[in-house]
């Protein structure tokens, strides 16, 4: 995580000196910077005519460059940035067309999008049934183009799809309907207006259009309203004041009016026909126009600092820093979290399929704590007590947003997201980078599990992904291994039923292997008549001998292999019922012990070839004598009680050897100590054999224990 992170702050400060670069080069190049004015009569007609269509004021009526000019420079000053942009806006409008433009299907459509949204402006086209519309085609994309830019939305309805709508609301004719939120609360109520003029002509349709927006804006036109509107006022305590030489404000400043409702307000002063350009100077306007933005921590001059043009896209990023929602602090907190989430991509090193599989891991477990963490905190905003602490840190963020280094940041925000290929391709050149710097460092650590390809890497999760539906659950109580004790208590059913086996998988705490059962494997030779082990009686060493001598009888130069196992086995079992014959008369707490020992000594006969027995075996399949009666058991009395006899670990299919570490698992099988341990580290606490919980005690029913006594007994 911290890696991660680390890398993204190292990614925007790769950004930000790409930016610096970028302006040095244009400099080197151009020898002028973003930031720098332009004099608009050095301009041609056409790019002076862009620049008022961007800053939103119509320019019909005048036919000279001179007179356009000085609509330029009423309006505000022109930067080489904003002429820039502006220029780029254009030529990328003039390649979408009117894709924006969205087709309603019915009255609830139209409803749902244009009156029931109330923080935006519509512009929509009406077709009445059987009747061609008011624009041409050509003429609705030109509108479309001209609008979009300043958060105009556009639609067409027509009235063959809905016509009992168009009759109830009066639309019988082709006409264009307007929407804007009537009051400047938030969420307030919306009214639609109809234009009625007689000259079908995109300048003229918008104008009408903003005039119609500049009436949500307050106008002030005496210096008594200036004093009464710049005094500190706790509902609205952050004002943009735009001072200008012009009969109504441009668009682009009317519809930040709009999607700023409740936040910030808008005021336009008209110095025209000023009456006391003191009060003016009192306040720190020297100069017209200007935009000023006044917050009780001071005033603010716009468009002094970089990045900062009048066009709709820079104003917007502006006071979405100075005073942001709720809304905008979860969207950039959530292309932080994406941000950071693929960087697993190029950090994680092994198989591609490997990469991606923690990618969209990674992705969902970020995504899932982001939407869980803003629950919270969308719940403590409502809380009336935390009102200081949220002005509070407002207070903060404008104090920050107001430096030149947030300009700078601001300016490159603008910058890379007018440019996402930009964008893309330095994220995906920094991510090869960690990558192969990641490379170097694993280098020395490199370990197995990296170096796989992508089906053995698909193979090892297959194996895991079988394993984790397959493994056993953690459960409160103990649950029969047998489905008799269900029938008795159906409780033990239901706990069943609520976890399942196939599906959940618990989280076992590995303590408890320190827990369980370890002691030394040791093993007794003994020789038949005068060996190392200890004495059998009489009637032992004589049935032994016979049946010797009818195996040797009976074995011949021909004799199979086959034919030696069945005279092992033989062997064994005569040396199990002889030892059970010895202990019969034992008392009856030794009984099951004895009989277990003697059952098990017949499995260290059915070994693997280690056996004694069979290692010392000729090649010619014929028994020695010394084979016969050099044999190796087990002392089954140094063995746990309740653990199994055997003489094989099924983890390593190896026999127990003398001294060797032994464990055993609660179902009581018996293992390697070291084999075992290794099985339950990687995460399978279950027992190999059989299944049963490693963590989980197995309880001895008496009825099955008696069972597995009485045929050892008889």
């Amino acid at each position: 995580m911290w890696l991660k992170l680390f890398f993204l702050l190292l990614y925007f400060v790769v950004l930000f000196m790409l930016a610096r670069i970028f302006e040095a080069v244009v400099w080197y190049e151009t020898g002028v910077f973003a930031t720098q004015l332009v004099d608009p009569v050095t301009l041609s007609y056409k790019r002076l005519k862009t620049i008022l269509e961007c800053r939103g004021l119509g320019y019909s009526g005048l036919a000279e460059k001179k007179d356009v000019s000085e609509l330029v420079e009423k309006s505000g000053e022109l930067t080489q940035g904003e002429l820039y942009s502006a220029l780029k806006k254009e030529k990328e409008q003039t390649e979408a067309g009117d894709s924006s433009t969205t087709h309603f299907s019915g009255e609830m459509h139209f409803y749902e999008l244009v009156e029931d949204t109330k923080d935006g402006i519509w512009l929509v086209q009406v077709i009445a049934q059987d009747r061609d519309a008011l624009l041409s085609q050509s003429n609705w994309g030109k509108m479309v183009q001209k609008v979009s830019q300043f958060g105009i939305r556009t639609g067409t309805f027509n009235c063959s799809n809905d016509y009992r709508s168009c009759i109830k609301r009066g639309w019988q004719r082709s006409t264009l309907i307007m929407s804007v939120p009537q009051t400047s609360a938030s969420k307030g109520k919306v009214m639609l207006k109809e234009y009625n003029g007689r000259r079908i002509e995109t300048e003229h349709i918008f104008r009408w259009m903003t005039s119609h927006v500049a009436h949500r804006i307050k106008t002030l036109r005496r210096s008594e309203q200036l004093v009464e509107e710049w005094r500190s006022d706790p509902a609205h305590p952050v004002k943009m004041f735009l001072f200008a030489h012009l009969s109504q404000p441009p668009a682009f400043f009317s519809s930040l009016s709009v999607k700023f409702t409740g936040r910030i307000e808008f005021i336009f002063v008209d110095v025209r026909h000023w009456d006391n350009h003191s009060s003016l100077t009192e306040i720190g306007v020297t100069q017209s126009p200007a935009y000023i933005l006044k917050m009780p921590e001071g005033i603010y001059r716009y468009g002094n600092s970089t990045g900062e043009f009048l066009s709709l896209a820079a104003m917007d990023t502006f006071l979405r820093s100075v005073q942001p929602e709720v809304n905008d602090l979860f969207v950039l907190s959530l292309v932080l979290i994406n941000l950071l989430a693929w960087m697993d991509l190029f950090i994680t090193q092994g198989a591609t399929v490997k990469r991606f599989v923690v990618l969209i891991r990674t992705l969902g477990t970020y995504n899932s704590i982001l939407l869980v963490s803003w629950l919270p905190v969308l719940a403590l905003l409502q809380l009336p007590y935390l009102d200081s602490l949220y002005g509070y840190s407002l207070k903060l963020l404008r104090y920050a947003d107001t430096t030149t280094l947030a300009s700078l940041v601001r300016a490159d925000w603008t910058f890379y997201s007018s440019h996402p290929a930009l964008f893309l391709s330095t994220y995906l050149a920094h991510g090869l980078l960690v990558d192969y710097f990641e490379k170097k460092r694993r280098c020395g650590v490199r370990s197995r599990e990296d170096s796989t390809t992508n089906l053995e890497w698909l193979a090892s999760l297959w194996d895991w992904y079988t394993s984790y539906l397959l493994h056993p659950i953690a459960s409160l109580q103990q649950v029969p291994s047998d489905q008799s004790d269900w029938e008795d208590d159906p409780n033990l059913l239901f706990e069943r039923l609520a976890f399942p086996d196939l599906w959940l998988r618990p989280l076992v705490n590995v303590d408890y292997i320190k827990a369980l059962p370890t002691w030394r494997f040791r093993a007794v030779s003994q020789r038949r008549g005068g060996g190392s082990g200890g004495q059998l009686p009489e009637e032992t060493e004589s049935s032994h001998t016979n049946t010797e001598n009818r195996d040797q009888r009976g074995s011949g130069p021909g004799s199979s292999p086959h034919s030696s196992r069945r005279r092992q086995r033989s062997l064994c079992s005569q040396d199990s019922n002889t030892q059970l014959s010895v202990h019969s008369n034992m008392d009856p707490t030794c009984q099951c012990a004895a009989a277990a020992a003697a059952a098990s000594s017949l499995c260290c006969c059915h070994g693997n070839g280690s056996s004694p027995s069979v290692d010392m075996a000729p090649e010619n399949g014929h028994l020695a004598p010394e084979a016969i009666s050099a044999r190796v058991h087990c002392d089954w009395l140094a063995w746990p009680c309740g653990v199994l006899q055997c003489s094989e670990c099924v983890v390593c299919l190896e026999n127990f050897v003398s001294e060797e570490l032994l464990m055993a698992l609660p179902c009581g099988h018996a293992f390697h100590q070291q084999c075992i341990v290794v099985w339950l580290a990687a995460g399978r606490h279950c027992c190999p054999v059989c299944r049963w919980p490693s963590y989980k005690k197995k309880q001895q029913r008496g009825a099955q224990s008696g069972s597995a006594e009485n045929p050892l007994q008889d």
